[in-house]
């Protein structure tokens, strides 16, 4: 189930001289850039701090090292987030140059960004290489691609670009869409002049999850770690100050390729099976990782074809609910399409099921009342979000009842054509059947 991103809100400063309030105002000035407001003095540390954490932070195959938190700033936690405001806080870094690139071994500083040809398939592809590496969220950290891995570098990554941007940077990239003309691999950016680092965030937009299009399929970069959610439009938070971008170097129509220059074009079925051993094979598999599948490989992917080339295809084409000689492992031109544009479903967790429309038993009235917590409930909650019924959350959904949840599946109730005592908002067995229909 997907779990939606917890921040740390930097919400305006208060007027409370308790000593924990106080220390948190000085830990956040310490924390912020001189051009934003920060202490000067607290700046050189600031910088030392990053430059020895990104010198020292990367092992091979991608392992992380702790690094120390710059003041004020929350380390990364490998733990699932608990539910609570999920809108943005996290300070992010500055523009600099690739983790080891010639000259910058990880040291801020300017970038050397350039707007190079992709597709949308290879944004997407790249962004679920971090989903599925669960890359922890830092401002100062540097992923073993060279990235930083807050959220502005993590769509530095998935656009290929050259450097790390920022949210102030991004747009010089991209060019102003509307809503109705969003694409997979385009973005949703917040960027706050008046002060950066509250607030400010980026996602990358995978489609829409519903069809009245206030929901849509968000990955992003956030603490804990990359995840791939449904997001109500525009965010959870300053929904209405985000503005959508298309990066400039992404080439239109399905036909192209990814930054190695491998097709999204069905190469045929000659290209799969045993035997076969070529740049195809590598496509697949790292797709399939970044899909749910990377559990089926101990080494890989690569270019030569192995079975678990061929459980991690039927995994994905039996999430898909398809069965017999349609999920036989061997990719098709269906299966093919669904994995390069990012369509479908995801491979289930192990242990969770071969579908994930199957609805949960329902767990009695008693649950849904005022004072009650369970996960049912969120687990109802994020149903109605998914459902397009989540308008009255302003955070959440979590797992103690709220009015915010009664009043949406009061709206869901309402929407079956019920009246009176039939749509209280509190959901029986029939409405909890309907729901997870």
């Amino acid at each position: 189930m997907d779990v939606a991103p917890v921040f740390e809100e930097f919400d305006p400063e208060s007027d409370c001289d308790c000593p924990g309030c106080i220390h948190r105002r000085r830990a956040m000035t310490h924390a912020l850039p001189v051009r934003q407001g920060g202490h000067p003095a607290a700046h050189g540390a600031r910088r030392a701090l990053v430059i020895a954490a990104a010198a020292g932070t990367v092992l091979g195959g991608g392992q992380v090292l702790p690094v120390a938190a710059a003041p004020g700033i929350q380390a990364p936690s490998d733990e699932d987030p608990g539910v609570g405001d999920p809108g943005p806080g996290s300070p992010q870094g500055d523009t600099s140059a690739l983790h080891g690139a010639p000259g910058s071994p990880g040291s801020p500083g300017p970038a050397v960004s350039a707007a190079r040809d992709t597709t949308r398939a290879a944004i997407l592809a790249r962004a679920n290489l971090w989903v599925a590496a669960k890359v922890p969220y830092s401002m100062s950290a540097y992923w073993s691609d060279g990235y930083r891995q807050d959220c502005s570098g993590f769509v530095s990554m998935a656009w290929n670009l050259g450097g790390n941007e920022w949210t102030g940077s991004l747009p010089s990239f991209a060019v102003r869409i509307t809503k109705d003309q969003l694409q997979p691999g385009d973005i949703l950016l917040f960027h706050n002049p008046d002060n950066p680092q509250k607030g400010s965030h980026v996602t990358i937009f995978g489609g829409w999850a519903n069809a009245a299009r206030t929901q849509y399929t968000a990955y992003e970069q956030a603490r804990p770690h990359t995840r791939k959610q449904t997001t109500p439009y525009a965010y959870w938070s300053n929904g209405s100050r985000y503005l959508a971008y298309r990066y400039k170097g992404v080439r239109a129509g399905a036909p192209g390729g990814s930054e190695q220059g491998t097709a999204t074009r069905y190469p045929g079925a000659g290209s799969f099976g045993p035997g076969a051993d070529n740049k195809y094979v590598t496509q697949l598999g790292k797709a399939l990782a970044g899909r749910g599948g990377a559990r089926f490989y101990t080494t890989g992917p690569g270019p030569r074809w192995s079975d678990a080339d061929r459980r991690a295809t039927q995994a994905f084409q039996r999430a898909q609910g398809w069965t017999g000689g349609d999920a036989d492992g061997l990719p098709g031109p269906a299966t093919w399409s669904y994995l390069m544009t990012g369509k479908g479903r995801d491979i289930p967790r192990a242990g969770a099921g071969g579908t994930q429309d199957r609805a949960p038993a329902y767990p009695g009235r008693g649950v849904f009342r005022p004072g009650q917590s369970s996960p049912s409930i969120e687990k109802l909650g994020r149903q109605l979000v998914a459902k397009g019924f989540g308008l009255h959350y302003a955070q959440g959904p979590g797992p103690r009842w709220s009015e915010s949840d009664r009043r949406n599946v009061e709206a869901f109730q309402r929407a079956q054509g019920w009246r009176g005592g039939a749509a209280d908002g509190y959901p029986g067995p029939e409405t909890w059947r309907r729901l997870f229909a």
